[in-house]
């Protein structure tokens, strides 16, 4: 006689499939020992930037930048107004003086101011000086030769600002020296040996040209090499129309090139 069959348990019948049954694993999805989801990403926070550097250095930058354009700009305006030769300033008279004697005597110029010729013994000091008083003409005439560069005014034309304003072209600058001149037929001149410039205004650029090109320039002088130092007459200048201060055995001396002068080539 047959046994009765027990239904295997162990194996679902395809109802149970087929309406969500079967394989139990799924049941417990999710669960211990389901899959799992995957661990959610981290992103780091981004390295904070040190902005308050960036922007210090960049302001530097800005700065260096400014200072350099500004040192540009005024080289290229300083050299715009720079000349190479005379002939390029307009106005400037030339004379011919190779040298000239040492006198005591006064000398009666062909030019006011007197730009070569005889002259004192003695020499105006030309260290960037600005005398308050028309210094002796004799004097300034060999200062002329030593390579100086001499600016007069007219005190009577001239204001005190462009006293001030000439004066700042002159004090301190070795081989130039400024005084009132008496009389002179403009409000200013300046001069240098066998050279001069009058005009009417002390903001006049071409005064600044002149000067410039023309203290101890090589070649426009008789005497390269020579002092615009001279401390006893800086002490206690000569005024224009007294008589020199120089003796006889200074004065009347022939400029020859080689003679010397208190320890001076060419006196």
């Amino acid at each position: 006689m047959a046994k009765d069959r027990k239904p295997d348990d162990a194996r679902p019948t395809g109802g149970a499939t087929r309406s969500g049954g079967g394989n139990p694993n799924r049941a417990r999805a999710g669960g211990k020992g389901g899959r799992t989801r995957p661990p959610t990403a981290v992103v780091a926070n981004a390295q904070k930037r040190p902005w308050g550097l960036i922007a210090g250095a960049l302001a530097v930058v800005v700065f260096a930048a400014a200072v350099i354009g500004y040192a540009v700009v005024q080289v290229n305006e300083a050299n715009a107004n720079k000349v190479e030769a005379v002939d390029e300033i307009a106005g400037v008279e030339t004379y011919e003086y190779e040298g000239g004697n040492h006198v005591v005597t006064s000398v009666d110029y062909s030019e006011s101011p007197p730009v070569g010729g005889e002259h004192d013994g003695v020499w105006a000091d030309c260290t960037g000086t600005v005398y308050e008083v028309d210094i002796r003409h004799e004097n300034a005439v060999h200062s002329l030769e030593h390579g100086g560069v001499w600016v007069t005014y007219n005190p009577d034309e001239v204001s005190d600002a462009e006293i001030e304003t000439l004066a700042e072209l002159v004090e301190g600058v070795n081989g130039r020296m400024m005084s009132p001149y008496v009389g002179l037929d403009s409000p200013i001149s300046i001069q240098s040996w066998g050279k001069q410039l009058k005009v009417d205004t002390a903001d006049d650029e071409r005064l600044e040209q002149f000067a410039d090109l023309l203290t101890f320039k090589a070649g426009e002088f008789p005497e390269p090499g020579a002092t615009c130092e001279r401390p006893d007459f800086l002490a206690d200048p000569v005024v224009a129309d007294t008589p020199s201060a120089t003796t006889p055995d200074e004065g009347d001396a022939p400029v020859d090139g080689s003679a010397t002068e208190g320890g001076e080539s060419n006196g």
